[in-house]
């Protein structure tokens, strides 16, 4: 197995046990690692607090420069469109990702536009990709099982109980069919499984 991409799984799971999406990253410098983070969106209330954002930010802020030419980063997922960007402006030598993301993965957009871009990066993609798929996967089934999939900001209102409204015993999926009197804008990004 690839050293950096088992560090990166390693803070994957650590996002998992916060019940965030399970996304490692990890920043290479001439072989040394010199960054390690993980994704902390919903503990940090903070919708760029992706492990790749996290990750440029502390190793930015260790090496003194917004420019990181010669870092390369590992991370489990394939960067959205966010990342990408910024990788593209970190001036990133190389990344390396695990799983695909077909729905918000940006690395196809990246290269797509290639030649627009200030800045260009190498990308090795499937590095250690069944083991970055399966922890993703299985955290979804976890998820996706029984009750409601909630993304965006919709999941931190869902994600404990409501005090005070007579039904905090009553499943997810039994709230919101009770709630559907509410505005129609509230339920923006709920779908049921």
């Amino acid at each position: 197995m690839n050293k950096y991409m088992e560090l990166a799984l390693k803070e994957a799971k650590k996002a998992e046990k916060k019940g965030e999406v399970p996304v490692g990253a990890v920043a290479v410098l001439d072989g040394e690692i010199i960054g390690k983070a993980h994704n902390q969106v919903i503990v940090k209330n903070d919708p760029t607090a992706h492990a790749e954002i996290l990750l440029l930010k502390k190793i930015a802020k260790k090496i003194g420069n917004y420019r990181l030419n010669n870092v390369e980063i590992y991370v489990t997922k394939e960067p959205c469109l966010m990342c990408i960007g910024a990788l593209v402006n970190a001036r990133i030598k190389k990344l390396y990702f695990g799983a695909y993301d077909p729905i918000r993965g940006g690395v196809d957009v990246y290269l797509r536009y290639f030649e627009k871009f200030n800045h260009h990066f190498e990308v090795e993609a499937e590095v250690e990709r069944e083991s970055c798929e399966k922890i993703l996967k299985d955290f979804f089934l976890k998820r996706r099982g029984t009750e409601v999939v909630v993304t965006g900001s919709t999941r931190n209102r869902f994600s404990g109980d409501e005090p005070g409204r007579g039904f905090e015993s009553l499943p997810l999926r039994q709230k919101i069919k009770s709630k559907k009197k509410l505005k129609k804008d509230r339920w923006r990004g709920v779908r049921v499984a």
